[in-house]
């Protein structure tokens, strides 16, 4: 989520340019670079049809978050989403990564491989481990990113290592329009462990969309599809912070990135 960057094409092609959105996937966590600008801010809402879980309690989530470079090839990532399970009653998870290029990162474009830590605290109040591995690359086109995170829970009713899977693609459609696809599979353990404690593995795939504005502070994004199991499990934690409803159904995510700096 830094701020977008201005990347010159070559000279072969000197009407295009590319402005680098701080995070123009909805589902994937991508690293900054020093020609990115340092900090921004982003506020995303999702709705969800046929949802009874996290996902905003009652099918609409808010999470705001935080992203900057801190120099040397790292990126800090932070956010909090809030619920609303009763009317009376707000509540909140939080998460916060830090994340190391150990492949590229000193330029915009190109690839960039990533390694990174963190914690999290969900809206029952279980605290999580957290290790994530990032892919990305960048072309005058195109970009493409993709995420593995692993969370370790400390509570006896979840799973001993939950994995979730992300990948997104953009293609410049016209002007500071890129367009293509975003696909997540969440509690893919739910393959091989029957007892998979969020209820299953669960799969996204549809299309999005990704904007700048003319002065390079805004940026927006759009993404959703419909969402199914591919695994069923008897267990459930709907308290436990995920991007995908906890039934299937259908979901759209919207973004707003705003930069700090200019």
């Amino acid at each position: 989520m830094g701020a977008t960057a201005v990347a010159q094409i070559p000279e072969e092609n000197p009407l295009y340019t590319i402005k680098r959105t701080p995070e123009p996937f909805l589902f994937s966590v991508t690293t900054l670079t020093p020609e990115d600008l340092a900090w921004s801010l982003n506020y995303s809402t999702s709705y969800g049809e046929r949802v009874v879980g996290p996902f905003g309690y009652d099918g609409i989530g808010q999470q705001f978050a935080l992203k900057g470079y801190l120099g040397k090839r790292y990126t800090l990532y932070a956010n909090a989403a809030f619920g609303f399970p009763r009317e009376d009653n707000v509540t909140s998870a939080q998460q916060a990564e830090i994340i190391r290029d150990f492949i590229g990162g000193k330029k915009p474009m190109g690839l960039r491989l990533g390694i990174g830590l963190g914690v999290s605290r969900d809206y029952s109040n279980v605290k999580s481990l957290l290790s994530r591995i990032t892919v990305s690359y960048d072309a005058p086109r195109w970009k493409a990113g993709g995420n593995i995170l692993f969370e370790k829970a400390m509570a006896k009713n979840r799973d001993g290592i939950d994995v979730i899977t992300s990948i997104g693609f953009h293609y410049r459609l016209l002007g500071k329009l890129y367009g293509g696809f975003e696909t997540v599979g969440e509690d893919l353990e739910g393959f091989w462990e029957e007892d998979e404690a969020e209820g299953g593995a669960k799969l996204l795939i549809g299309p999005s969309l990704n904007m700048t504005t003319n002065n390079s502070r805004m940026s927006f994004s759009i993404s959703g599809g419909p969402v199914f199991y591919a695994t069923h499990s008897t267990m459930t934690n709907p308290d436990a912070i995920r991007e995908l409803p906890s039934q299937s159904g259908f979901t759209l995510r919207a973004k707003v990135i705003f930069n700090l700096s200019q």
